[in-house]
């Protein structure tokens, strides 16, 4: 039972979390646990990009292998003394082991917190439109922010799609898919998908890439995160699919299918539909191509429905954290 009521902790964790992105947001950056994943990776990938293909690939799964071992080892580690206290504290109840659980409680949820990132991706979206109300130079400059493609030419047009995309994308990466690895797994499960993911950004390239050759020395990167990004993707989708009802899941699944990405294109072509736009990236594909041409006001609908995602999601993990709870 004490097990039990262990993982009943786990709502709390998440619920606070979520409400020190909400009144916080980001942790400053040099207490950023995915910056620290983010300087171990740069590390690595100096390293492993210099090699010949077969010694790229061998030496980029082993740092993956190793890194993401020691970020779900750390949570782990943090989350088993949590347990541990509050099993304690059942049965020997005093405010000094109060005052540890609560610490305990508090540093999960920060660490939790670190591994999600809804109000940084909703308002960088709204940010990009403000800027483009000032003019377009602003709002391409703002995107540059944002993605890696060359926004020097975009239309204003293209800035808000490329807004658009994404929002979209990262409302899987970064709120849906970690949330989803943590009712499944705990704090590990939502620690090695931050891993995975910041690792498929920095490295899951194909070909080159800033005159680095990145084909061989991501390519594990690249596949573990199309694996772990796989169902929270489509949960993404149907989420959006749900809540907006605008368009069928037979016409969301031709139009996911566009995309050379076997996830990302599920909750881009979700939220395409959702607003009737056309969204493309020029000679790769367009998604829902008898939509319109995105304008203002879009981003702020995307964002609308984005957040109704977040809300729904929200309840429903909770009770999957408690349905888990009850089963083990």
């Amino acid at each position: 039972m004490g097990v039990n009521l262990a993982f009943l902790a786990l709502p709390l964790v998440l619920l606070l979390a979520l409400w020190i992105d909400w009144r916080w947001g980001e942790p400053p950056v040099a207490m950023h646990p995915v910056v620290w994943i983010g300087h171990y990776l740069k590390a690595c990938g100096q390293v492993t990009v210099r090699c010949r293909p077969a010694p790229a690939f061998v030496l980029g799964a082993a740092a993956w292998l190793t890194g993401a071992l020691m970020a779900g080892a750390l949570a782990w580690a943090l989350q088993a003394l949590t347990f541990w206290q509050i099993a304690r504290f059942t049965t020997q109840p005093d405010l000094e082991g109060g005052l540890a659980l609560l610490t305990l409680v508090a540093a999960m949820a920060w660490l939790l917190k670190s591994m999600l990132s809804w109000r940084m991706l909703r308002d960088e979206a709204g940010a990009v439109e403000a800027a483009l109300r000032q003019s377009l130079p602003a709002g391409r400059e703002r995107l540059s922010w944002l993605v890696s493609r060359d926004t020097a030419n975009l239309t204003e047009s293209q800035v808000r799609e490329s807004a658009i995309e994404t929002l979209a994308e990262n409302l899987n990466d970064s709120v849906v898919a970690p949330i989803f690895w943590f009712v499944l797994l705990g704090l590990p499960g939502a620690a090695i998908y931050r891993f995975a993911n910041t690792a498929d950004a920095m490295w899951g390239y194909r070909g080159s890439y800033r005159g680095q050759h990145w084909e061989w020395a991501g390519k594990w990167a690249a596949h573990a995160d199309d694996a772990l990004s796989w169902l929270p993707a489509r949960l993404t989708a149907g989420l959006l699919l749900a809540l907006t009802g605008g368009f069928r899941l037979g016409t969301l699944r031709r139009e996911a299918a566009r995309t050379p990405s076997p996830n990302s294109g599920w909750p881009m072509a979700a939220l395409a539909l959702a607003l009737g736009v056309s969204l493309s990236k020029p000679g790769v594909y367009t998604l829902n191509a008898t939509g319109r041409a995105p304008r203002a006001g879009d981003v702020l609908r995307a964002q609308k429905y984005a957040s109704k995602v977040v809300f729904a999601l929200v309840p429903c993990a909770l009770i999957a954290i408690v349905l888990v709870a009850l089963v083990m």
